[in-house]
């Protein structure tokens, strides 16, 4: 029996490379793209063998639509992909979103997948800032830290790093980090404690608007897939 997708969208989407070039998927490396896989399934996107494996040196791959390729890349970079262009259409977290902030990004979907949030934490104590008008923050998001401090009246002085947030106060690098939370289970081990939640964050469909006007068509039709596999999901 046919799929809700495959029963409503049974033709292939994709603009012929002659009348607009292949479109370009982007897709964030680990956990986001195994939760993504079985939606990429109703959708009607079977990848190359070799997409899945994390030791493949390939970062485009060709799926069994010719007018679509995916691409795996960091999660940050989605964004950027997309934003400038090179790629039509990705899929990335809401925090991404929040921290790139451009007007070229659409995000028509909530994939309801890679629940997460971004939060507030230090050492016990470290969060009464009753009486504080500055603050050091060790964090991958300067731009929504100093965005939630500034709302508190407070300046938040940032120290941008990439990775191993949860150093940086037990080594005198900041005061309170900014960071993305699934468990907690990362800062307990450290010895920190979440102190303040600034955003739920859920992984987005999103779209170039410029092809969205120039292929819309194409476009459209891939968001159409992924509301129907959302759907198909859901309703199981």
């Amino acid at each position: 029996m046919p799929t809700l997708t495959e029963t409503r969208f049974p033709a292939d989407p994709s603009t012929p490379a002659e009348a607009g070039g292949t479109l370009i998927l982007a897709l964030p490396k680990g956990r986001i793209l195994a939760e993504l896989a079985p939606l990429m399934t109703r959708a009607g996107i079977t990848p190359a063998e070799d997409f899945a494996d994390e030791g493949s040196r390939r970062l485009r791959f060709e799926t069994n639509h010719p007018g679509l390729d995916l691409v795996r890349v960091r999660s940050f970079d989605v964004a950027t992909f997309v934003a400038h262009g090179a790629a039509q259409i990705g899929v990335c977290g809401a925090d991404v979103l929040m921290e790139f902030d451009d007007d070229q990004i659409y995000a028509p979907l909530d994939l309801g997948i890679g629940r997460c949030r971004v939060s507030v934490a230090g050492p016990a104590g470290a969060d009464d800032l009753s009486r504080a008008s500055r603050v050091t923050v060790a964090t991958k998001y300067p731009t929504i830290a100093r965005r939630h401090f500034a709302r508190r009246g407070i300046q938040a002085e940032v120290v941008h790093l990439n990775g191993a947030m949860e150093l940086a106060p037990s080594l005198g690098l900041s005061r309170l980090i900014v960071d993305l939370v699934q468990t907690g289970s990362t800062l307990r081990a450290n010895g920190l404690v979440e102190t303040e939640v600034i955003a739920h964050v859920t992984s987005r469909l999103i779209v170039n608007r410029t092809a969205l006007k120039t292929r819309p068509e194409a476009i459209a039709s891939w968001i159409a897939r992924f509301r129907a596999a959302l759907a198909e999901r859901d309703a199981r």
